[in-house]
């Protein structure tokens, strides 16, 4: 097998887990991971050190940040005829999809640096110093990171995000 391959395949599942949490757009994801490999196959001569990892997800972050910046200037759109008549109708499961939204919003109302650590940590188990590294921060930054991001989201999950609404008079 080929030494690139052989560096990068392995952490093609790992890859696309980060990608899928962050866009939670599985076809989105998948384009955003096949960009990432395609930069790192045609970078493989630049990289520097021998830690592929931290490297390539590095790139995957990069490219994730770049597609949510363009994604929220863009805004979403998508026909009516092509979403699929099961989407308008599902079985009961209040609790769980109740749990998993208000998850997605309090996870959607972390700063995007405390939200980035903590899917690099809990989602793909990277250890805080490569967190450090693709993020691009100091250690001590990472954790504090953490612990703010936990926090913050145990508070939202408890809670749950009130509204903000201004009085009229």
């Amino acid at each position: 097998m080929d030494p690139l391959a052989a560096a990068i395949e392995p952490l093609i599942p790992g890859l696309r887990r980060y990608a899928r949490s962050w866009l939670r757009d599985r076809v989105m994801a998948d384009d955003v991971v096949q960009d990432c490999l395609e930069r790192a196959v045609g970078r493989w001569r630049q990289r520097r050190g021998a830690e592929v990892r931290r490297w390539v997800y590095a790139i995957l972050h990069n490219l994730l940040v770049d597609h949510q910046r363009q994604h929220s200037r863009r805004g979403t759109a998508v026909p009516l005829h092509l979403v699929d008549d099961a989407a308008f109708g599902r079985p009961a499961d209040q609790d769980t999809g109740l749990h998993h939204r208000d998850l997605l919003r309090a996870l959607d109302a972390l700063p995007e640096e405390q939200r980035t650590v903590l899917l690099l940590v809990s989602v793909e188990g990277l250890p805080y110093a490569e967190v450090a590294a693709v993020v691009g921060v100091p250690l001590g930054t990472v954790m504090s990171r953490i612990s703010r991001g936990r926090d913050r989201l145990a508070t939202l999950l408890r809670e749950g995000e009130r509204p903000r609404l201004r009085s009229v008079q």
